[in-house]
């Protein structure tokens, strides 16, 4: 598919052999991480054009904005690539939960124990 992401940031990207690149959400002002997601271009072009997080979901082969059915939506405030452009991170104020299940984080219903 083709994508008008910026072509300067579409030649950085590093994609997983799907096309994909991991996205993941954060609160932008407490800095608590809440889910990952999946970006191709055209996902992260629609994000930073649209001030809102759209993924690429990988068991329905369509693309998702986050809170268009939940309402739980993620309003961008920055998006970043890591060191190597094979993730992004992407700084939100989310509104409502960010997991499917209804939680807050996807993060915190399995904690595992570390040992010392």
């Amino acid at each position: 598919m083709s994508s008008n992401l910026d072509p300067a940031i579409a030649a950085r990207l590093k994609r997983s052999p799907d096309g994909l690149v991991p996205a993941i959400a954060q609160q932008y002002d407490t800095g608590e991480v809440l889910m990952l997601g999946w970006m191709d271009d055209e996902a992260l072009h629609r994000t930073l054009t649209t001030g809102r997080c759209t993924y690429w979901s990988r068991s329905r082969n369509e693309y998702w904005v986050k809170g268009d059915t939940s309402g739980h939506v993620q309003h961008v405030k920055s998006v970043a690539l890591d060191c190597d452009a094979d993730t992004v991170l992407v700084k939100v104020d989310q509104v409502g939960a960010a997991c499917h299940t209804g939680a807050r984080t996807c993060f915190d219903a399995d904690v595992l124990l570390v040992s010392q």
